[in-house]
């Protein structure tokens, strides 16, 4: 790790200042060749130097290219990146509450509630209290939120709870490795690069994986040809972390634009996303050559059952976590998820 920062830093890849102007090196969750990535680069890159009349501007990194995505905030800590643009849930290994607010399997029913859970529902402070926990004074937390309901990409047919029976699915660590595995599926930890290779080679069934437009421009319907569309479990929560430093370096209004820059980038994926996946799945079903499943409700009731028995189960394992899980409570119940 010490090396890899040392020869990351040497490049300047850093946050670097020149005549006023800041660049924000900032690596993501998704790969290069998903949607997801290049709508951000070709879409909200130029527009963040507009915003600030160049006093701010934006370099997105694909997943895994400078840092393991697990390694971002020592990298953001170090001046290697200026923040990260990364899924919260990749850090559960520092502690189970990432799992809770990183993702609440099946807890939600659109991205649009999470959205409104980290923007005004305390969210965004949730996650800013467990870095000040586990990283104190390192990391500010700009925003969150999850920009689509994942499908779940399957070369076995998965039309119900029963058929996850003994499925080898790709799934991160913590929370949604404990709710598949509850399900009777065979969770396995890898990074999003391998699933192509491990759906091709068998060395997996099925892979929780990203948005049904970023699978198939990634190729995994290629290899998996019966997705779960819409999907029945995770809705990754994205955090807009940058160096606690470099943030109080910034102006009020540069502070002030970077958050509303981050909401409106986020809204506008999140649409842009929900449309892209619709039309995707028009035209593979139309083509015959992709077997496109959706849940019937009771199926997606029992597996929310199971989801909440494993969210009970982690919020158990520390009292962040315990405090993550009722944040999640307390909204839900305000919007009627609960009663």
């Amino acid at each position: 790790m010490k090396k890899t920062l040392i020869a990351a830093a040497a490049l300047s890849l850093a946050a670097t200042s020149v005549n006023a102007e800041t660049v924000l090196k900032l690596q993501t969750s998704a790969q290069s060749g998903a949607f997801e990535y290049k709508y951000l680069e070709e879409n909200w890159s130029d527009r963040l130097a507009a915003m600030t009349g160049d006093e701010l501007t934006v370099e997105f990194f694909p997943i895994n290219s400078i840092v393991d995505r697990k390694e971002t905030p020592e990298a953001v800590m170090a001046g290697v990146l200026s923040g990260d643009l990364n899924s919260i849930a990749y850090f559960t290994g520092r502690n189970p509450a990432f799992a809770i607010l990183g993702d609440l399997i099946a807890g939600y029913d659109s991205p649009e509630q999470i959205q409104t859970f980290c923007r005004h529902g305390g969210g965004r402070e949730a996650v800013q209290e467990l870095w000040d926990a586990v990283l104190p004074d390192a990391i500010h937390v700009v925003g969150c939120g999850a920009v689509s309901k994942e499908a779940l990409v399957a070369k076995v047919e998965i039309n119900g709870v029963a058929d996850l029976e003994g499925v080898k699915i790709r799934s991160p660590s913590g929370l949604a490795a404990s709710v598949f595995q509850k399900a009777g599926a065979a969770p396995v930890s890898m990074s999003l690069s391998d699933v192509f290779t491990s759906l091709e080679k068998s060395v997996i069934d099925a892979a929780d994986a990203s948005a049904y437009i970023n699978n198939s421009t990634s190729g995994f319907h290629q290899v998996a040809a019966n997705p779960l569309y819409p999907g029945i479990h995770s809705m990754a929560v994205r955090q807009f972390a940058l160096n606690k430093d470099l943030w109080e370096s910034l102006t009020d209004d540069q502070q002030l634009v970077l958050e509303t820059w981050f909401y409106a980038a986020y809204d506008d994926l999140r649409r842009q996303l929900d449309l892209q996946d619709k039309q995707q799945v028009q035209k593979d079903i139309a083509s015959g050559e992709i077997n496109v499943i959706n849940w019937p409700q009771a199926e997606r009731d029992k597996f929310r059952a199971i989801a909440s028995e494993a969210w009970e189960e982690t919020a158990a394992k520390s009292p962040e976590a315990r405090k993550a899980l009722d944040a999640h409570y307390d909204f839900m119940k305000k919007i009627g998820l609960l009663n």
